[in-house]
């Protein structure tokens, strides 16, 4: 029978060998609270054995790559890929206060090639070490026929947890509270379906650098410095800066009716937005589809703008006032 189904495009064999890979790998990532490892029907966690919780709210989100993918092909580069699954995820869990501790991946292929498969994961890996959870389990699905032989899909689902106390959920906010950006590493994992038409020559100089390979930057994962700021300051909301950039996004930590009123003077745009910019792309636009620099929104009280800003500068995070609320409506303004 084993042979009828590799006859049929599916070889069991490399799908060992890839699991085989992928164990290694995930050994790195175990932390107090994981029961099995990889190879068990489904994983198991001992939430007791992370951190001795009051009442816990277990916090989720699920999350892919996207049309970035297609560079990795290009590029035959796949050990970050699985950086960005965990980001998207790791990340989004961060913005109500969440700590991540588990992460499951979901690969996809054509044609299964454990080598590659293992790089991606490996990526997943270094991605949920960044972020502080481990990699528990996945699945690794071989399509034949449904999937382009050499092309891979990957997405991820994550869970993290807080005191119900520490839920940030933006209820606290207040006109006059100060919006604070924090640097992003890229254009991260969004907007690359229009990145890739406008730019099909990977190899254009950027500073002395590919433009493929300054595209193909992994995501940043803000968790484990930001799980310290939220330990010593009051965050009152924050916002993952991703699909729908600036415009979708912020609003999104608001639960009253308020306007970010953000000064786009304040923001270090990197060169290679204003390069993207620079082919034709309408400057709302732009804002409407990426993070501009900005993957990160906090939003604090006045007066403490400047100690966060210095806390995660300590911490490694560049960070700038970018603006402020105001009471009335529900949008974005950019002036």
């Amino acid at each position: 029978m084993s042979s009828m189904y590799s006859e049929s495009g599916v070889n069991i064999e490399e799908g060992y060998k890839s699991v085989s890979i992928y164990k290694e790998h995930t050994k790195k990532t175990m932390i107090p609270g994981v029961l099995n490892g990889l190879g068990s029907f489904a994983s198991m966690f001992r939430l007791k054995d992370f951190k001795d919780y009051k009442d816990p709210i277990l916090v989720s989100g699920t999350d892919g790559v996207g049309t970035k993918l297609d560079l990795a092909f290009r590029l035959n580069k796949y050990d970050t890929i699985g950086i960005d699954a965990v980001a998207m995820c790791v990340n989004d869990i961060l913005c109500h206060g969440g700590e991540p501790i588990f992460f499951l991946d979901y690969l996809a292929c054509g044609k299964l090639n454990a080598e590659v498969a293992g790089e991606i994961v490996k990526g997943v890996t270094e991605g949920c070490i960044q972020a502080g959870c481990a990699l528990v389990g996945g699945e690794t699905a071989e399509m034949p026929g449904f999937y382009k032989e050499g092309e891979y899909d990957i997405a991820g689902f994550a869970v993290g947890v807080v005191e119900k106390e520490d839920v940030i959920d933006g209820s606290e906010i207040r006109e006059g509270d100060i919006l604070i950006g924090i640097e992003s590493s890229g254009v991260h994992s969004n907007g690359f379906s229009l990145v890739r038409k406008l730019i099909p020559d990977l190899t254009i100089d950027l500073n002395g650098r590919p433009i493929g390979e300054v595209l193909l930057t992994p995501t940043k994962i803000y968790v484990k410095p930001i799980i310290k700021l939220i330990n010593n300051f009051k965050i009152k909301g924050m916002a993952h800066i991703t699909g729908g950039g600036f415009y979708e996004n912020i609003p999104r930590m608001f639960k009253g009716n308020f306007t970010a009123i953000i000064q786009k003077d304040k923001l270090p745009i990197p060169e290679i937005f204003k390069y993207i910019q620079s082919l034709g792309v309408p400057e709302n636009e732009m804002f409407n589809t990426f993070n501009m620099g900005t993957g990160f929104v906090l939003c604090v009280e006045e007066d403490r703008a400047d100690d966060i800003i210095n806390f995660l500068s300590d911490e490694g995070l560049k960070s700038y006032k970018i603006g402020h609320v105001q009471a009335g409506g529900e949008d974005v303004c950019i002036k």
